[in-house]
């Protein structure tokens, strides 16, 4: 098998990308065990996982996707844009607002009261209005055109008219009261978002205001699924030594919710030669592979990156579920996560290689770590990280049972998942968190 970081059948890739570069050397370090003493490397039908710690395998992760092969900016439509990461700076077609309005329903009046009424009144998305004279006042809708020469703007519950259908105000007026200046939020030209902002609801609103149809932003990656294995059915009861396939319909849309857009689903099977030709075909910026990652007779994925020359980033991680899990450059500014078969572990893969790289590749920023206590004791693994469904209750993180490597009951009632050190974490010990996507959104999950 081919060491990490390095490609089948060639030396070693030179690169000027100092951030892939620093990341491979930490894959090409020696393996050790827990006293310090460098492990044995694995036989060519043992181990052939060099896993690296947790965090380590996370920061690699995200390193890969600083490739030196950059993704162009797009021109997308607003309806298409939530999510995304401006790629350049938000600066004002037209002057905000672009006229003056009024602010409230009333009256525009203009000199002091009381004033004559005219018959017809100034409504929003109307031309502009006649001037008002000295004495003379006009109903007007918020949002409508000022008059040239209005003093103020007159709320309605501010004002009366007496029996000769004359205006008079119930309290002071200043002058410009309630009324928005042209320019009073931005001058055309301003800058008011820089390159980096994460696309939001209101960054549509406010890009829709200052005359844009369209942003500039980084494009989502894209990311081709690969379902391996013969024994997977798509619909019915398990029978026969089948099982359903519970990561075809679950990661096409974790990884939606994770920024990407998936180009395709396939269906490889236990088929080494239709793999690689997937994985050669594909113009994906990320392909996802389920299963085939262990060194079982029918696991086709490492064999099948040694052929095409793929570089391993990372070859297993500690971490439980999900230590065969593998990260692979399969050309320039391409990669493939291996996912384990089991579904809590592919899940465990998911948030571990898969997040960093796609948060990279859209220009995301990473998420402010943060910590919880735990409302009871996690038992750890003596070695590796621990990765444990939770709910949230108030200040606390309830750890779920059901967090065996096949079970998906437990994370499907989850808020986020406990990052476990080894050995394990006591009662109302802090302890890190990763938001799951929905929980983020605000999805609630009723848990007993």
């Amino acid at each position: 098998m081919t060491a990490p970081g390095t490609r089948a059948g060639a030396p070693a890739e030179d690169s000027d990308d100092l951030d892939v570069e620093e990341a491979l050397a930490l894959v090409r370090e020696p393996r050790h065990d827990q006293a310090g003493v460098p492990a044995p490397a694995p036989e060519a039908h043992g181990e052939r996982h060099r896993a690296i710690p947790w965090p380590r395998a996370r920061e690699i992760a995200a390193r890969a996707g600083r490739a030196r092969v950059r993704r162009a900016p797009v021109s997308v439509p607003l309806g298409d844009a939530l999510g995304l990461v401006l790629a350049g700076p938000l600066d004002a077609l037209t002057d905000l607002p672009s006229f003056d309005t009024s602010a409230m329903d009333g009256w525009a009046v203009a000199g002091p009261g009381p004033w004559e009424v005219r018959d017809e009144g100034v409504l929003a998305g109307h031309a502009q209005p006649e001037p008002l004279t000295d004495g003379e006042a006009v109903r007007i809708a918020t949002g409508a055109r000022i008059p040239v020469d209005t003093t103020a703007v007159l709320r309605s519950e501010h004002g009366r008219t007496d029996t000769q259908g004359r205006l008079h105000a119930t309290r002071e007026i200043v002058h410009g009261q309630d009324i928005r200046p042209r320019a009073q939020e931005c001058r055309s030209g301003d800058q008011l978002l820089p390159v980096g902002t994460l696309v939001t609801p209101a960054v549509l609103g406010l890009a829709a205001a200052a005359g844009y149809d369209t942003v500039t932003a980084v494009p989502r990656p894209r990311a081709e699924v690969l379902v391996l294995g013969d024994e997977l059915l798509t619909e019915g009861l398990p029978h026969d030594g089948l099982i359903r396939d519970a990561l075809g319909p679950m990661l096409p849309p974790w990884l939606r919710a994770l920024g990407a857009e998936v180009v395709a689903v396939r269906r490889i099977g236990d088929d080494a030669k239709a793999l690689r030709k997937a994985v050669d075909g594909s113009e994906a910026d990320l392909i996802v592979t389920t299963g085939g990652t262990a060194g079982g007779p029918v696991d086709h994925v490492h064999p099948t990156l040694e052929r095409i020359g793929a570089e391993l980033l990372v070859d297993g991680v500690k971490v439980r579920p999900g230590h065969p899990m593998l990260l692979a450059r399969t050309k320039e500014g391409r990669h493939l996560v291996g996912l384990p078969g089991n579904p809590l572990a592919a899940i465990s893969g998911l948030l571990t290689l898969a997040e960093p790289l796609l948060r990279t590749l859209a220009a995301h920023p990473a998420p402010e770590p943060y910590t919880l206590p735990l409302r009871e004791t996690v038992q750890g693994h003596p070695y590796d990280t621990r990765l444990v469904p939770v709910v949230l209750r108030g200040d606390r993180a309830v750890p779920l049972h059901y967090n065996g490597p096949a079970m998906l009951r437990g994370i499907a009632a989850a808020d986020a998942l406990a990052v476990v050190p080894p050995g394990g974490a006591r009662q109302g010990e802090e302890t890190e968190l990763l938001d799951l996507p929905w929980a983020a959104a605000g999805i609630e999950v009723c848990f007993t």
